[in-house]
Formats: C-alpha cells, sequence, structure tokens
C-alpha cells in the first residue's frame, strides 16, 4: 500500500513530462510552418511590387501589396508569441491584442482602398451608395474595435508596470524586518 502514492506521483511525473514534450514538438513545427508561411508571402508581396511598378496608376497593386505586409505581420506576431508561449510556457494575452489590431487596420485599408476604387470608377448607381454606406459602418465598427484594441493593450501594459513597481515593496514587506 506504501508503495500506490509514489507509483501515482511517478506516473503522473511521466505523463506531464510526455505532454510537454509534445507539446514542444507542436510548437516548433507550427513555428516552422509559421516562418515558412511568412517567408512565401513576403516573396509573394516583394513579387508583386515588382509587378506593380510596371502599371502603378492603378489601386489593384498596391491594395494587393498592402494586403499581403499585413498578413505578414500578422504571421509575424502569432509567431512570435509562439516563441514566447515556448520560453516561458504560458500564452500572454497581449500578442492576440496585437494580432486583433493589426487584422483591424488590415481591413481598414482594404476596405479603403476598394472604396476608392468604387470613387474612381464614378459607380453613381444604387449599388455604388449602398457600398459606400455599407463601408462607412464597417469603418466606423473597425474604428472603435481599432479603439479598444489600443486601451486593452495600453491598460495591459500599465498594469504589468504597475506590478513590476510593485513587486519589490512587496518583498520589502515580507521580509522579517519588515516587521521589526
Amino acid at each position: 500500500m506504501a508503495s500506490g502514492p509514489s507509483e501515482k506521483d511517478r506516473t503522473i511525473r511521466l505523463s506531464t513530462g510526455l505532454f510537454l514534450r509534445i507539446e514542444l514538438v507542436v510548437y516548433v513545427a507550427l513555428g516552422i510552418l509559421l516562418s515558412v508561411t511568412a517567408l512565401l508571402t513576403l516573396g509573394s508581396a516583394t513579387l508583386l511590387l515588382w509587378e506593380g511598378m510596371r502599371d502603378w496608376s492603378g489601386t489593384s497593386a498596391i491594395f494587393l501589396i498592402v494586403d499581403r505586409l499585413m498578413f505578414v505581420l500578422m504571421l509575424i506576431e502569432i509567431l512570435h508569441t509562439v516563441r514566447g508561449s515556448v520560453r516561458s510556457g504560458a500564452l500572454t494575452p497581449e500578442p492576440f491584442l496585437i494580432i486583433g489590431l493589426i487584422a483591424s487596420i488590415r481591413n481598414v485599408l482594404v476596405i479603403t482602398l476598394k472604396s476608392s476604387g468604387v470613387t474612381s470608377e464614378g459607380l453613381a448607381s444604387i449599388e455604388g451608395e449602398m457600398l459606400f454606406r455599407s463601408s462607412i459602418v464597417e469603418l466606423g465598427v473597425l474604428g472603435a474595435l481599432i479603439l479598444i484594441f489600443v486601451v486593452s493593450i495600453y491598460l495591459l501594459r500599465r498594469g504589468h508596470a504597475l506590478t513590476a513597481a510593485n513587486a519589490p515593496q512587496a518583498d520589502q514587506d515580507r521580509s522579517p524586518r519588515a516587521g521589526n
């Protein structure tokens, strides 16, 4: 009977170690795939830029280049999150907020470029007006979302700074001399 708890502890330790190794392998594979995807997307954006330099008068080339570059930024931020997760063993919320911020800004740019294409083509039809109105509403929602992301990131960083500033004081309060 005395070997029961120690056998259980040993099994828990072995399974925990196995799961940590599997998690690390998955994170490394995910990091490799994200890196390859980011490099391929960056190469694609470079080719689009090279081709777009010949016909720079249209907004479609600019639209595609900006879209791809913002996507690369999102991939790099996700890669940074994976790297931080491997290093610390925990997920932090700030990278996800930054990814959301980049995605929202990307959508604002996409909507703006599409709207400029509609207005430059002179689509004064009902369909064009409906597209314009829906774009304005979507831009308003995205603007509010961007503001929420920025405020959230600010508050999160401020909270970390306050926690770090109070940590030495809390350690001093727990020291044996603090009671004297």
